[in-house]
């Protein structure tokens, strides 16, 4: 006889499956399921302006890049009427067209005006914030080292405010050939979604060059990063494996494994679907730890722990280290088109 149990973890605020059996008690085998995980406030306010997008301009809705790095999410999109290109020009005149959340240049604003498109910038709130100390910073003339990666389209948005006034740091390694005017007028910023650990690393090497740097007003690197790190992290010490839920060019998502296998899983994987687990990660398991990067609908984390217990890890314990509350509007140009459409309604 075969009994599933579920309840809920008071001090943890966490959920189980246990099964139990009249027959000897088989190696227990558990998943901790990390929280905070999954979609962030800026990726929320992103997806939800095409889907309202679609619904009061009709499709097709044009997306500058992927409004959001994630497979599934870009797929879900394209098959309800958006229509994903790499630049302006392939828009077609007049037409409306979203900045992803990753943002842009200033450039890429004048393209569309030049255009006549109708644009909707979905930029983060958190990356707006980074573009709008980088152009502070450059209007009092100030050298400005931005610590991201090369070539993600967060760092070419934010560099592209002040070109002549910021240059790229691609980690501890790059530290060496910062060049600067005035070792007193020097501010470091960073892209929105790199390793904690990483990213303080690059600034204690570059105060060691340059002792009079200066940072940010605040943290550039967002709470959602930081609050997934910090959750994968605790539960990483008691992992075997550790499953992270986004896709391959999701910086947050890649972090998150990298996280994990720095802080003592034996293993860490990425995946966009619970297909891709292989076998052979869980042979010789018993505690798998789950997480998702902040662009990740919930649903694929559900189904990789359907698949998990499938192959008998059960018992699943939600670990929690921050609740998140924070909700940003959405962009400006749509909520005045939506408040337009609903008085003209009635």
């Amino acid at each position: 006889m075969v009994q599933v149990a579920a309840g809920r973890h008071a001090a943890r605020g966490a959920y189980h499956c246990r099964v139990t059996s009249n027959a000897a008690a088989p190696v227990r085998k558990r998943v901790l399921l990390a929280k905070p995980r999954g979609y962030c406030a800026g990726v929320d306010r992103a997806v939800q302006t095409v889907e309202e997008a679609l619904k009061l301009y009709g499709a097709p809705v044009y997306v500058r890049k992927q409004i959001v790095h994630n497979k599934h999410v870009v797929s879900t999109l394209e098959a309800r009427g958006a229509i994903f290109v790499e630049e302006n020009f392939e828009v077609p005149e007049g037409a409306t067209v979203v900045f992803s959340a990753h943002g842009v240049a200033p450039e890429v604003h004048e393209q569309a005006r030049e255009r006549n498109l109708k644009a909707i910038d979905a930029t983060c709130p958190l990356v707006t914030k980074v573009h709008h100390e980088a152009k502070r910073f450059a209007k009092e003339d100030y050298d400005i080292l931005l610590i991201g990666h090369e070539g993600h389209e967060e760092v070419i948005g934010t560099a592209g405010e002040a070109p002549a006034h910021i240059q790229l740091v691609d980690g501890p390694d790059d530290v060496d050939n910062v060049v600067v005017r005035d070792p007193s007028k020097v501010v470091w910023l960073s892209q929105t979604t790199l390793s904690v650990d990483e990213t303080m690393e690059t600034v204690a090497r570059l105060k060691t060059r340059l002792p009079l740097l200066q940072s940010p007003p605040s943290d550039d690197i967002c709470y959602a990063t930081s609050n997934r790190q910090h959750v994968v992290k605790e539960i990483a010490p008691e992992c075997d494996v550790v499953i992270v839920v986004g896709s391959a060019n999701s910086s947050n998502s890649v972090r998150l494994v990298e996280v994990a296998l720095g802080a003592g899983a034996r293993a860490g994987h990425l995946v966009d679907y619970a297909a891709e687990i292989r076998d052979e990660w869980l042979e010789g398991a018993t505690t798998v730890g789950v997480s998702s990067g902040a662009s990740v609908p919930d649903e694929l984390v559900m189904e990789v722990l359907a698949h998990l217990a499938d192959r008998g890890f059960g018992e699943v314990t939600e670990f929690t280290t921050a609740e998140e509350r924070l909700t940003f509007s959405l962009p400006q140009e749509l909520r005045r088109d939506m408040r337009a459409a609903a008085a003209a309604q009635g």
